[in-house]
């Protein structure tokens, strides 16, 4: 016995099984959706937008090196809650005082753990009264100083470093004005706190009770914001997908049993799957949403499949178990090669050097699995049962035709393109290679990025969100707005800048020098001072702004600078020491480490640059400094989140290609002995997806963290209408040995079980667009246009490329290679 024929013979022992014993079958599907079941209060749910892509990566490492050795009081870390004062002027008495009350109130609530505190109120009352060490007696010395006193405290501040960084940069100090102001609260937490989130939101609403505009901002606050995008968008979306789906599947099955089953099908494919998701303990992320989507769609493709195929039958004439045991020896083999080619498509995301997007790739490859059974097991044994209660009770069947026939205008509209293919399929196939082709190298230049605006709500939602009813309306959302804010009124955006993070000892001879050698010669996007030369800000700046102000500390360093350029090439020691010991110390400690061995260089970038590019020149120029040095800071780490995305987007788009083409040469050729099918099978795909590609591009949608999946999962997705169709195909054509016959009875029979599917697929997908963050929006989009490009290319790609098939296969492959189907 050949293989083919072992295989087909496993397949119709299947298939007997499951039509024979359909109680038994019924019943271990649903003790599995119980023990699966089991497993959702099991799923923990990703709220860092942005930390899960960024882990591990040398850049982001050096960054938190950065965070932990530099010692910043304005800057916030993971352990800090910003408070962001807005309003006509927050350096007036009564402003500056209500901050002070807010800050006492929450340094006195226990559960807060609040450790120190550092703002321009603070600051100014503590220069006001140095004695005042505790929140209370600052807020005491502020409420006996005049407003007098209070301005000309401030004018005294204004060369301050450290308070121009607390304050926005319209900051006058002549006027005493400023719109904005930061205030960092550091807590007092253990390595690996759990409770930051929670106990930021509690300073949150805290915080949104006092009279001031003041908002509490950290990663606490943007986790929480996070979480509930997850939540709104599943309850914007999911209620969409299913009224969409239950409109076609109304349309689809026309019958309100078979309807109800196979929305039960569906429900047991996404408790099945979110039970693995918690029992393997893979988070669900916001990418994650996208998955009991796909689902629901392959779900609903091949149940009309399975459905459409038995009415098929049963019109013939044949008994309802005859029909569906025919059906399901002709679907099955479809089935296994649809849910192969999936898994290849969705799953090539497994190699991915980012967990989020490897994550989604198990999830749902898993998940097309669990499909498959249950669609492709439980359904035919579900069917078969009701149809035998039906027939016991007298249950009419309300509408069981089939949903397009060679006679309907439906059957005669889907097979016009193979009637047309007949005159010229040479020319037709070439012109879907040329335009493919230029779709392709179009679409080669699309964008891709990363930023963290693709993981937030906008900062204003749409009114369709907005609008919403009690329980749908969304939750407030402030982080969006937030961060809009500190990059309008605050110097230290890190989009506009990049840092060096230095190794070595800075206390010997010329280190200092070492520093400053590169910044004649800058890449081009760091080349932003007067004559091309870089901007930095480091321990050479603070050391130069204190030897201005301090006439003594200025002769030290003028007497160790031995060329005369204003960088002191000996005495290190000692300048470093005094320097630490002045009012500027603690500005130094931002920029070297107290034991001299690790320096950070602050530079600005071309505000036009993109952040490809600074990144890339923030490398090179690493590269030309004498201690080790790293590129690191926001935009370089994004840069390097942004070069992974791509490298992922084409390895999936290679590798789901390469092993679906592998693996249908294999299937066709082992089952039929037309391996070349497989070629011909996945032609309308690649056309499909280099016009999708092109499209991205022509709408200006990027590859960012969840659509540079796209690629991979619409060959996942789309080659199930090229698999059902070719399939349908070698059917006819073993029983004729006529392509353009056989093509014209596949589309008009399965092609509308293919429009159906193409229908309920894209808008549900596309009911994706509808979520509050961009990048599930763009994803739904581009998913959509992915299915319905794979149905149209399935159509008008796949006749002229099987009547090529049909023209260069070798003689003697034709009707005779194969047996007619028995329907017996």
């Amino acid at each position: 016995m050949s293989l083919s024929d072992r295989i087909e013979s496993g397949i119709r022992r299947l298939n007997d099984a499951i039509v024979d014993r359909p109680r038994q079958v019924i019943v271990a599907f649903l003790v599995l959706t119980a023990v699966f079941a089991g497993g959702i209060g099991l799923v923990s749910t990703d709220t860092g937008a942005t930390d899960s892509f960024t882990e591990g990566l040398a850049e982001q490492e050096a960054l938190d090196a950065v965070n932990q050795e530099f010692d910043d009081p304005f800057e916030a870390d993971s352990e800090s809650t910003q408070l962001i004062h807005t309003g006509g002027n927050v350096l007036t008495k009564e402003e500056l005082t209500r901050e002070l009350r807010l800050l006492e109130d929450l340094s006195q609530r226990d559960n807060l753990r609040v450790e120190s505190t550092n703002g321009p109120a603070t600051v100014v009352a503590s220069a006001i009264d140095p004695s005042a060490t505790t929140i209370t007696e600052k807020r005491r010395a502020l409420e006996a100083a005049s407003p007098t006193a209070v301005r000309q405290t401030v004018r005294q501040l204004s060369e301050n470093p450290q308070f121009s960084r607390a304050v926005s940069t319209d900051f006058n100090p002549t006027a005493v004005s400023a719109s904005a102001s930061i205030t960092v609260i550091s807590h007092d937490v253990p390595a690996g706190f759990s409770g930051l989130q929670e106990l930021q939101t509690t300073v949150q609403s805290i915080t949104n009770d006092y009279p001031s505009d003041i908002r509490a901002f950290g990663t606490g606050v943007t986790n929480a914001e996070t979480a509930n995008v997850i939540g709104d968008s599943l309850t914007i979306v999911m209620p969409v997908v299913v009224i969409l789906l239950l409109i076609f599947l109304v349309v689809a099955y026309r019958d309100p049993i078979d309807l109800s089953l196979g929305l039960l099908s569906l429900l047991m494919t996404v408790v099945w799957t979110f039970g693995f998701l918690g029992y393997s303990g893979i988070p669900f992320s916001q990418q994650m949403i996208s998955v009991p989507v796909l689902l629901l769609a392959v779900g609903v493709d091949f149940g009309i499949h399975i459905i459409n195929r038995y009415r098929e039958e049963a019109v013939k004439g044949y008994s309802a178990i005859e029909a569906m045991r025919e059906a399901n020896n002709q679907l099955m083999i479809a089935f296994i090669i649809v849910t192969a080619t999936t898994v290849f498509g969705f799953g090539a995301n497994v190699i991915s050097d980012l967990g989020p997007i490897r994550d989604l790739g198990i999830a749902s490859a898993i998940g097309i699995i669990f499909t498959f059974l249950i669609f492709g097991l439980f359904l035919p044994a579900a069917k078969l049962e009701v149809d035998k209660l039906r027939d016991a009770y007298g249950v009419p069947e309300f509408n069981s035709a089939p949903i397009s026939s060679s006679d309907s205008t439906l059957g005669k509209l889907l097979s016009f393109p193979t009637q047309v293919s007949q005159y010229a399929p040479i020319a037709l196939v070439i012109v879907l290679l040329i335009s493919g082709g230029m779709a392709t190298a179009y679409g080669s230049g699309v964008d891709t990025t990363f930023e963290t605006e693709d993981f937030l709500p906008p900062e204003e939602l749409p009114e369709y969100v907005t609008a919403l009813p009690g329980p749908f309306a969304p939750s407030e959302y402030t982080v969006a707005e937030t961060i809009s804010l500190l990059e309008d009124r605050f110097s230290t955006s890190q989009d506009q800048s990049v840092k060096i993070y230095a190794e070595g000892n800075f206390e010997e001879d010329h280190a200092l020098e070492a520093l400053v050698a590169p910044n004649g010669d800058p890449p081009r996007t760091l080349a932003v001072a007067e004559g091309g030369r870089a901007r930095p800000t480091s321990i050479i700046t603070v050391i130069q702004s204190q030897a201005e102000r301090d006439p003594e500390f200025g002769r030290l360093v003028a007497r160790s600078d031995v060329d005369g350029n204003g960088v002191p090439d000996r005495n290190l020691e000692r300048i470093y020491d005094e320097l630490f010991a002045s009012p500027a110390g603690d500005r130094a400690k931002q920029y070297l480490t107290p034991d001299r061995r690790k320096a950070q260089i602050e530079y600005a970038i071309d505000s036009s640059a993109t952040q490809s590019e600074a990144a890339a020149d923030a490398r090179q120029f690493a590269d030309d400094f004498r201690p080790q040095a790293t590129a690191t800071g926001q935009l370089v780490v994004f840069a390097a989140v942004t070069d992974i995305i791509f490298n992922s987007a084409i390895q999936g788009l290679i590798l789901a290609m390469g092993l679906t083409g592998i693996f249908l040469v294999i299937a066709y050729g082992v089952l039929e002995g037309k391996p070349l099918l497989g070629i011909v099978n996945l032609f309308p795909i690649a056309i499909a997806i280099a016009f999708l590609l092109g499209t991205m591009r022509a709408l200006g949608l990027s590859l960012n963290a969840l659509t540079a999946t796209i690629l991979s999962i619409s060959i996942g997705l789309g080659i199930a209408y090229s698999v059902h169709a070719t399939h349908r195909f070698i059917d006819e054509y073993n029983e004729n040995g006529d392509a353009l016959t056989s093509m014209i009875i596949t589309f008009s029979g399965t092609g509308g079980a293919l429009l159906g599917s193409m229908l309920t697929t894209s808008l549900g997908t596309g009911a994706l667009a509808l979520a509050i963050t961009p990048v599930l929006g763009d994803f739904g989009l581009l998913m959509a246009l992915s299915v319905v490009y794979s149905f149209i290319f399935t159509i008008v790609a796949l006749p002229p490329a099987v009547l090529l098939w049909e023209r260069y296969q070798p003689s003697g492959t034709g009707a005779e290679v194969s047996s007619p189907p028995s329907h017996h």
